[in-house]
């Protein structure tokens, strides 16, 4: 059998909305209120759900799993093969350059942690405020930079601009930016970020993980340096990331993890201790036996995307994203959060307040009265949430509110996000929801329990 027979042969049928089939469509959860409504996954930001065919193209390997690099055997050979084919596939996906290296990796923390680790002495790293603290956190060896917040694209610009004349000149630098706002949905300026970053002597690292699900990404167009996304936010669960990108900084790096893959060769040495020689491929980086699984799912997703065709999916997508965003300017006393201005290009992440409500608590009503998974605090992006909502007025209600440090405000938001998967009535649900418990508050009594708001039963 060969690596391309593993799995049956997969086509992406959407259903009667164009969304695409993915696990967990027909699960049904209880209500507060009584009876059983279909859930309705509104937090893709977080971990969207597996397509249908990521699930069963995994299935089909399943029984073929063997280890990777490490036998003779024939399901070790098949299960190599697959994994090699994945990395390949995933080349495709991020139209990389010829050289370019990808390492799977965990995550999208841990790619950016892989490379926080592989940068030269003394470099420079530039880093906005606006970032996830998976792209904000990993500089500790550097040199960091932060910059504040910018108001437009154009002003994102302008102030990576100013940093990077400023900096020392001969030292090695390296900027990272996201592509779409895990808070806002807004995209930002990669290429002309990207533009600026090189034309003063710096690289650039590309957050995709909100970005890689709902539009193509192009290391070659862009003109990015590195590409790090995660393959549980693009429809592929099982724990695994990809770092993309050059690869001299990786191959001078000492390896991410020591281990076996990551040698070459090991000798003991006459005064007892030993020497190694770590390959100078991906493998340097992924030490121990590989997720190949994981590495699979996301081959496998890259591929239903594209032969979806990202035109149709984005498409859809903004119908979406207009729907919710006319339903939420329905309601008086909801303030969507934004950098850039209503007119943003974005994805389907959207954050909120509601005057009147602590978000925790409109997150759990939503929840136990309506069946609508949503996410609420600070998204794991606090300088920016708190950014923007830093003039808004204290959240009121005491149920799930986090506790603020001494003079500071209360602050928490919450978030919709939506993607390829998602049928049009869970985002016309959602917006009944919100106009509902605006208009007539929550019908169940909620209590704070372990930090969280949930039903008092």
């Amino acid at each position: 059998m060969s690596v391309s027979t593993v799995a049956a042969d997969q086509t992406v049928c959407s259903d009667s909305s164009g969304a695409l089939p993915v696990l967990g469509r027909d699960v049904t959860v209880p209500l507060v209120t009584g009876g059983e409504v279909t859930y309705a996954a509104l937090d893709y930001a977080a971990s969207a759900p597996a397509l249908q065919r990521v699930w069963d193209d995994v299935a089909a390997y399943a029984p073929y799993y063997g280890s990777v690099h490490r036998g003779a055997g024939y399901l070790s050979q098949l299960s190599t093969d697959l994994f090699e084919n994945a990395r390949r596939t995933v080349e495709e996906f991020l139209d990389c350059r010829a050289g370019d290296q990808v390492v799977f990796t965990r995550s999208t923390t841990d790619s950016l942690n892989l490379l926080a680790a592989a940068l030269p002495a003394d470099c420079q790293v530039f880093v906005f405020e606006t970032e996830h603290h998976a792209s904000l956190l990993p500089w500790r060896d550097a040199r960091v930079t932060y910059l504040n917040a910018p108001r437009t694209p154009g002003e994102a610009v302008d102030t990576l601009e100013r940093a990077l004349a400023a900096r020392d000149p001969y030292g090695p630098a390296l900027v990272c930016v996201t592509g779409a706002s895990n808070v806002t949905g807004e995209l930002w300026p990669v290429r002309e970020l990207a533009a600026a970053a090189h034309a003063h002597g710096a690289r650039i690292v590309l957050d995709a993980a909100q970005l890689a699900p709902h539009h193509p990404v192009s290391v070659q167009d862009l003109d990015v340096d590195w590409v790090a996304f995660s393959g549980h936010k693009l429809y592929a669960p099982f724990g695994s990331g990809v770092l993309a990108g050059r690869s001299d900084w990786l191959r001078e790096a000492d390896p991410y993890l020591a281990g076996g893959g990551a040698s070459r060769r090991v000798t003991r040495r006459e005064d007892g201790g030993v020497d190694v020689e770590w390959h100078d491929s991906a493998a340097r980086h992924e030490a121990g036996s590989p997720n190949v699984i994981g590495a699979y799912a996301i081959a496998s997703a890259c591929k239903a995307l594209t032969e979806e065709g990202f035109d149709r999916l984005i498409a859809r997508e903004q119908h979406l994203i207009r729907t919710v965003r006319a339903g939420l300017a329905e309601v008086p006393e909801v303030r969507v959060l934004s950098l850039f201005g209503d007119d943003a290009p974005r994805v389907g992440v959207i954050s909120f307040v509601v005057e009147g409500w602590n978000s925790s608590h409109f997150a759990a009503a939503l929840s136990a009265e309506y069946g609508i998974g949503v996410r609420d605090g600070l998204f794991c992006a606090h300088p920016l949430v708190r950014t923007l909502l830093g003039s808004a007025p204290e959240a009121q209600g005491e149920c799930g509110a986090p506790e603020a440090a001494p003079g500071e405000k209360s602050l928490n938001a919450i978030r919709v996000s939506f993607g390829a998967g998602t049928p049009d009535e869970h985002v016309e649900r959602f917006v009944r929801a919100v106009r509902e418990l605006v208009s007539d508050g929550a019908r169940w009594q909620y209590r704070t329990e372990d930090g969280r708001c949930v039903p008092a039963v």
